[in-house]
């Protein structure tokens, strides 16, 4: 059926009502809005289901929610592990608390208990509820750090982690089957609850998420002593951050954390960002200026899900506020915490540190550094928590010691399986204590780790190209750089080119080929000479072609330099 001949069924089937049609009649002029909305129906990425909300299969709605759960049920009754249930949370997005409702109702229908909380949660959050409460799934809705028109739907599975393959295709298969949206299961809310299956969750898992983060603070005395004068600023961005932020902070002895007002309530529509991304400096303004009033040490902030962190440091030789990428404050607390066990002979012997293939080779000089194994993975942080329970299956396997991606992410234990912002504004604070005792800011810490290891720089281009005209551009530019392998990228000649898609590996200086022994994906990596190195791959939830890029050198200015030369070469290559 093609894009036109789907429009006229959502147009005329009383399967859809009247609301949703009379959006559709609107459009019924304009066939390029239609193809944009019915090309394609939304399909699991790195994150998930992720659209624009709006009518159509390739939009988020209460059809193409109801159907992805559909689906999910159907694969959770043919495993037979519907008595475990499954635990639902949702951000502070449009229709969230409608989409997570449906969830649990559709699955309720079929069956199968549902564990919804009361309000909203971050995601690290319902991983763990997940693990906590023995759950064959989990499902979040959300769409991160996407702009408001955006909505989600995070599958995760029984270890706490998104689904992976082949559960991830396989769920993906039984919503395919579904061709008619009359065959999805409905239940009241009420019959639900009277038959024991539709469940609110609030107070007892937020208590014991808090407690486990408590159990995992290094230096408790230093914190307490140390948040006496501390002073912090945090934002969460209209999301669902502020609550167990707010906690856990307070708990741990921070007695000066400031939120940012204007963004305390959650707030779907984002009113004072343009991009709710603590990876946009725009979305730190109202959190500096409040900084800046109060004098405060560090600013913080978390997207809407609060998975991800943000974080500018005062340079108290300059006075001014020094943002962090993603890598940089991931291995801020990946050497503060590592070298912490360490000292307190609490680091395991046979430790793992995970990252993915596009976050920075400083990683591997401080696992270098503490003899821990090294893993890396393909983007998402869903191949992390893979890497986890591989090694906890084995009967003498690897300890996760930490984990992160470049995209402002990192998990600082084992008791959940996604990224934490949680945790993460946690130990940046219990970090910023124990290096105010030593006498030193966070942004010197960052300049001695610089110097312990190199310059590490890292940067990255996202090149948006929307609509099916656009996927098929991303398309022909992954062929074409595919084809046309450069013997120099910019001033660096490739040592080492890897096609993950196609699983080859090609040693330029030897011509020899290997496998990557990864799973298979659309990615293009090149090792290059001088420890730096670039990668390309179509993101997984956006309409973007993502360029990736990391440079060393001896001193800052010249790792800077290195970096914007290397970023102007790979943006020539691709187009």
């Amino acid at each position: 059926m093609n894009y036109l001949e789907e429009y006229k069924k959502w147009c005329e089937s009383d399967a859809f009502d009247n609301e949703t049609k009379e959006e559709l009649l609107k459009i019924k002029d304009n066939e390029k809005e239609i193809e944009d909305r019915f090309y394609k129906e939304l399909e699991f990425g790195t994150a998930g289901l992720r659209g624009i909300i709006g009518s159509g299969t390739n939009r988020m709605n209460k059809y193409v929610v109801g159907k992805a759960t559909q689906g999910l049920a159907n694969y959770i009754l043919k495993q037979g592990v519907q008595d475990k249930g499954v635990a639902i949370s949702y951000d502070s997005r449009r229709m969230s608390p409608e989409f997570s409702k449906q969830t649990a109702l559709v699955l309720n229908a079929n069956g199968i208990k549902t564990y919804i909380f009361d309000h909203l949660r971050p995601v690290p959050e319902l991983s763990f509820a997940v693990r906590e409460l023995g759950c064959t799934a989990g499902v979040m809705i959300t769409a991160s750090h996407n702009k408001p028109e955006y909505n989600g739907y995070k599958v995760y599975w029984d270890d706490g982690s998104q689904i992976i393959s082949p559960v991830d295709k396989d769920i993906m298969n039984e919503v395919k089957a579904i061709t008619d949206y009359k065959s999805i299961k409905e239940i009241s809310e009420e019959e639900a609850k009277s038959r024991g299956l539709y469940n609110v969750i609030g107070k007892e898992i937020d208590d014991k998420y808090i407690n486990i983060l408590k159990s995992n603070v290094l230096n408790p005395e230093i914190v307490r002593e140390e948040g006496k004068s501390l002073k912090v600023v945090y934002t969460p961005l209209h999301g669902a951050g502020n609550e167990m932020v707010q906690r856990i902070l307070s708990e741990i002895g921070m007695q000066n954390v400031y939120v940012v007002p204007e963004q305390e309530k959650p707030n779907g529509e984002f009113p004072t960002v343009d991009y709710p991304n603590p990876e946009a400096k725009e979305a730190f303004k109202m959190a500096l200026d409040l900084a800046k009033k109060v004098n405060a040490d560090i600013v913080l902030a978390n997207d809407p899900d609060a998975d991800r962190l943000g974080i500018y440091a005062k340079d108290s030789k300059t006075n001014e506020y020094m943002d962090y990428t993603g890598n940089m404050s991931a291995l801020l607390i990946a050497e503060y915490r590592i070298s912490q066990m360490k000292e307190k002979n609490i680091l395991p012997e046979n430790g793992m540190f995970v990252s993915t293939v596009v976050s920075s080779n400083l990683a591997k000089a401080i696992a270098k550094e503490y003899n821990l194994d090294f893993r890396e993975v393909l983007t998402g942080f869903k191949n992390i928590g893979e890497q986890i329970k591989i090694e906890e299956q084995k009967e003498n396997g690897k300890k996760y010691v930490f984990g992160f991606e470049e995209s402002y992410g990192c998990l600082i234990a084992d008791y959940a399986r996604d990224k934490d912002g949680i945790s993460a504004v946690m130990s940046l604070c219990e970090a910023a204590c124990y290096y105010k005792h030593q006498g030193i800011t966070l942004w010197d810490q960052m300049i001695n780790i610089y110097e312990k290891y190199g310059y590490y720089q890292e940067g990255q281009v996202s090149i948006v190209l929307e609509g099916s005209e656009g996927a098929q551009k991303i398309n022909l530019m992954m062929e074409h750089m595919r084809q046309n392998l450069p013997e120099t990228i910019g001033k660096y000649k490739v040592q080492e080119f890897k096609d993950i898609k196609l699983d080859v590996v090609k040693n330029m200086l030897t011509g020899e080929t290997s496998r990557t022994g990864l799973p298979t994906s659309n990615v293009l990596y090149y090792s290059l000479e001088n420890d730096a190195w670039c990668c390309v791959r179509p993101s997984g939830t956006e309409p973007k072609i993502k360029l990736y890029m990391g440079v060393k050198a001896n001193t800052m200015e010249k790792a800077k330099a290195d970096l914007e030369e290397l970023k102007q070469a790979m943006k020539k290559l691709v187009v």
